[in-house]
């Protein structure tokens, strides 16, 4: 149909004003026709209506028939041998395979199948039942970021520690570790540091804290030093640390005379809790000019060869306060009351008891002091017992506390000692008095002071009563 069309125009010519797509006008209706002129070879002359009309129509199919060509494309549309259209089946507007939700191709190409498998359109995150799994992030990617990441682990950095932020930082752990003694706070507050090129400063600043402490807290020191050997330590660590301390005996000593014998007995330590190479001390042969290390050197020595023949390294500082049996302890009171009344020093006795580190067994210092002025013949010992403990009284060294048990106990056992001791009743009353004559207990404990009763027939006078009385 359509090339009929083209046929024709080309034999007819028709202006385009006349070529319109719409409906009659008012004047065809009624009948009244339009005179058309069309010139032809210069002369005007006068075109038939009806050709004009028929023009009209047949261009006006035309353009729809181009139209709804690439629109109905896919719809079961097809034209017949002499170009009519066969239209398919007519859809109704509502069904989704209407004009306004069809999403198939309008291009006139292709198998009829929706655009993009039924995944296009706006709104539209696929097909359905599209499963999206996680998207792998490509590393290569140009668009790539790092920081934009989900999966990113943000952890907190601890920055090294410096010579001066390690003193201010390490001394406190080690002075709390001297009171409570548990080495696996201390490994875990060092783990916790970035200790970082100062690893080998930890011995040196806990040995040279125990140099000036008590004995109790050097061997704390050295079980420390074992213990964190492996876990924050190395060996290597523990070498250059006592590489260190040889080197700075000279300036040790100025605060601790005794310094050189007492780091030799650290060496000594270390070597036997296999922290140090039994050949640490022999690798120092020939090559040690400063006479401090020489002798610390020298005193470690003597100690290993020592321990071949049966001592002890392992308790080579003592065990510290508590930590020691209590017959030890007894022994150690026992053998202080009679350096004392050889010497008479009470100063030196004072020291003697704190050095002990036993404030809890004090009231045994007291106890034994009292059996012994029991057990002694003359006053010379009763004078110097009464005169210690009224020195301790007075120093704050023996607490009301331990001095109320210390007489309590005396109290309690007076008469499993007036076996060996027949006037310990009254010697025991003699001590009370003179006790808090001084200060020493108040009134409540001395009147708690046992009196041995006997029965004795007074004079013929009295008619034969009985008395009771304490002697």
């Amino acid at each position: 149909m359509a090339t009929e069309c083209e046929a024709w125009l080309n034999a007819n010519p028709v202006e385009a004003d006349d070529l319109s797509d719409s409906f009659l006008s008012g004047d065809e209706e009624r009948g009244v026709v339009r005179k058309v002129d069309n010139e032809i070879n210069g002369n005007w002359i006068a075109a038939p209506t009806s050709s004009i009309h028929e023009a009209r129509v047949k261009a006006k199919a035309k353009r729809r028939l181009r139209k709804n060509s690439s629109r109905d494309s896919g719809r079961g549309d097809s034209l017949s041998d002499n170009g009519d259209s066969i239209r398919g089946p007519l859809v109704p507007p509502t069904s989704p395979k209407g004009k306004l939700l069809d999403r198939r191709s309008r291009l006139g190409k292709g198998r009829g199948l929706p655009k993009k498998g039924g995944a296009g359109g706006k709104g539209v995150w696929g097909p359905p039942g599209q499963v999206y799994d996680l998207e792998e992030v490509d590393v290569k990617d140009p668009n790539y970021d790092e920081d934009q990441q989900e999966n990113c682990v943000y952890e907190t950095v601890v920055l090294p520690l410096d010579e001066g932020d390690f003193e201010k930082t390490v001394t406190p752990i080690v002075q709390e570790y001297f009171e409570h003694g548990d080495t696996s706070e201390v490994a875990e507050l060092l783990g916790e540091l970035n200790l970082g090129q100062m690893r080998s400063g930890v011995p040196i600043l806990a040995v040279s804290l125990a140099l000036e402490a008590k004995a109790s807290h050097r061997e704390l020191t050295s079980r420390l030093l074992s213990d964190l050997c492996g876990r924050v330590l190395t060996l290597r660590d523990v070498e250059t640390s006592f590489h260190k301390l040889l080197r700075e005996l000279p300036d040790l000593v100025l605060d601790t005379p005794g310094a050189p014998q007492l780091v030799g007995q650290f060496i000594a330590r270390a070597v036997r809790d296999e922290i140090l190479s039994k050949s640490y001390i022999e690798s120092y042969k020939g090559k040690v000019d400063c006479e401090h290390a020489r002798a610390a050197l020298d005193r470690a020595t003597v100690l290993l060869k020592m321990s071949r023949g049966g001592l002890r390294i392992d308790n080579l500082w003592g065990s510290g306060g508590g930590q020691r049996p209590v017959t030890q302890l007894i022994k150690e009171v026992n053998l202080l009351l009679k350096e004392y009344v050889l010497s008479g020093d009470v100063v030196e006795a004072e020291r003697c008891l704190r050095e002990l580190e036993v404030p809890h067994f004090h009231h045994e210092f007291v106890y034994e002091a009292i059996v012994m002025v029991l057990e002694s013949k003359g006053d010379k010992t009763f004078k110097m017992v009464l005169q210690l403990l009224t020195f301790l009284w007075e120093s704050s060294v023996i607490t009301v506390d331990q001095m109320r048990r210390g007489y309590q106990r005396v109290y309690m056992e007076i008469a499993e000692i007036n076996i060996d001791v027949p006037c310990a009743y009254a010697l025991l009353e003699q001590v009370v008095e003179k006790s808090f004559s001084a200060g020493v207990i108040d009134k409540r404990l001395r009147d708690l002071c046992p009196s041995r009763g006997r029965k004795r027939f007074v004079s013929e006078g009295d008619g034969g009563r009985l008395k009771l009385e304490s002697y």
